[in-house]
């Protein structure tokens, strides 16, 4: 530190800074969730327009999302009175709840353990959804530092142009090295249809897809439909439920939902069954909560998988060991699906810890993909003191001490794999080993950092032998 000119007689007091630089871990599991929404409120509570662009807009809880987002789509299709108090409901004939769904995805989210997030809005649920929305929702994310995973569920309404929705949000996660995004499969006939549309469609490289993971199959969730409080929305709301075989208190039938009497018994005991009409749901926004979940508890080194899911029924077709085996390894793209699947007593578990790069021996597991993602920021984001810095032994020994101390905290955390610090990670810094005497003259310091990552327990062999006892 450079002294003060002294001019006169006194007391003058230096303060000598006695901390070492330190590294500020950054947060983990901060998703963006990018779709369609009922409406996009400012801080005044006025509607934005959307046309103009996507909304991006932090929240910290469900409260928060309805304060600027409103509510979910309800239900449209028919009903069909089959005998007095037992219905049915008409599937064929519309969707269960359509394809806007972002505020259900959100709810699942929090449910599942989620926190802070992002959410970008690309328009209005009355707006057909285009593939143009979406890419100008992923830009957006590219704005927002903070964020660390990225998810477009709604997307998936898009059969014919998903794969190119989720190679846009693969190469941004890729180019920026700071995020991860969390891919869904399109609805398919079957198992093996739908992971085979997945692996020809998603055409990215290995150096890409090790920045993503995808998930099968979608879930059957147990939220409850949205209905909208005020009275003139829910009569709107209403005339899209058809009735059938549903007559009012003089005999006549009834052709809408919104036009039976309130006060009818069958009006209660519609209702009720409409509230249990829930939502299948693809996984990426209960995965999301489940990382957010994982990372806080464990850390982000801790695989996001055998987890249970919450506010779900089971996943909507079931999957087996075999065919869970073909999901998760394929030789030939390599690109490996998560299983999620039910057991007796356990409940709707995550079975699946791998990247998109599942033929990869360093990239297979998104724990380690993401342990890197968070050093790697942490890092550069620590390491910025040291920019103009005099690139000397002094400021290598500083750049490297701090980098020392926060891998030994997160080695005694058990993020790293080794007996010893030094088994579990290196850093290098100087010159001779990490940069030239052109290197300096040209302004670079070079940090080399190498990590011994823990990788899950896959696959677990057992080996029993019987002693028979000789008479």
């Amino acid at each position: 530190m450079a002294s003060k000119p002294y001019t006169t007689p006194g007391v003058y007091v230096t303060e000598v800074s006695t901390l070492a630089p330190s590294v500020a871990q950054v947060a983990t599991a901060i998703p963006a969730f990018i779709g369609y929404v009922q409406t996009a409120l400012d801080d005044n509570g006025q509607a934005q327009d959307l046309s103009k662009g996507p909304v991006a807009r932090r929240i910290s809880s469900m409260l928060d999302y309805q304060k600027y987002f409103g509510l979910g789509e309800w239900l449209q299709g028919t009903v069909k009175q089959v005998s007095p108090g037992q219905f049915t409901y008409d599937r064929d004939s519309a969707a269960l709840i359509t394809n806007n769904y972002l505020y259900y995805a959100v709810q699942h989210f929090y449910l599942n353990g989620g926190g802070d997030a992002y959410v970008i809005a690309v328009g209005t649920n009355s707006a057909t959804h285009l593939e143009a929305d979406f890419i100008k929702g992923i830009d957006k994310a590219r704005e927002l530092d903070e964020v660390t995973l990225l998810l477009a569920p709604e997307a998936v309404s898009l059969p014919n142009y998903y794969q190119n929705i989720a190679q846009y949000m693969l190469t941004q996660a890729h180019d920026l090295g700071d995020r991860f995004a969390l891919i869904d499969t399109v609805p398919a006939v079957d198992h093996a249809t739908a992971a085979q549309n997945l692996r020809d469609k998603v055409t990215a490289t290995l150096d890409t897809l090790k920045y993503g993971a995808a998930y099968y199959p979608y879930l059957n969730t147990t939220l409850t439909p949205a209905l909208d409080p005020d009275p003139a929305k829910q009569t709107a709301q209403k005339k899209k439920i058809t009735l059938s075989g549903v007559k009012d208190s003089g005999g006549n039938a009834v052709a809408t939902l919104d036009l039976l009497s309130t006060g009818q018994a069958e009006y209660a005991q519609i209702m009720a069954f409409l509230a249990l009409q829930s939502p299948v749901l693809p996984p990426s926004a209960a995965i999301a909560g489940v990382y957010a979940q994982t990372d806080g508890d464990r850390g982000v080194w801790k695989a996001p998988a055998n987890v249970p899911l919450a506010a779900v029924s089971g996943p909507s077709v079931v999957v087996t060991a075999d065919q869970q085996g073909k999901l998760n390894i394929d030789p030939v793209s390599g690109k490996s699906i998560n299983a999620i699947r039910s057991f007796t007593g356990q409940g709707t578990l995550v079975w699946g810890a791998r990247t998109l790069a599942g033929n990869s021996n360093e990239w297979r597991y998104i724990n380690v993909r993401r342990l890197f993602n968070m050093v790697e920021e942490s890092v550069k984001l620590a390491s910025a003191f040291a920019v103009f810095e005099p690139n000397a032994p002094m400021t290598w020994l500083k750049v490297k001490s701090m980098i020392d101390t926060y891998l030994t905290n997160l080695w005694k955390e058990g993020a790293l794999f080794g007996d010893t610090a030094e088994q579990a990670f290196y850093v290098a810094v100087g010159l001779g080993t990490t940069m030239t005497e052109d290197d300096i003259n040209n302004g670079y310091m070079n940090i080399k950092i190498g990590l011994a990552a823990v990788r899950p327990a896959e696959f677990i062999e057992l080996a029993f032998s019987h002693k028979s006892i000789s008479a």
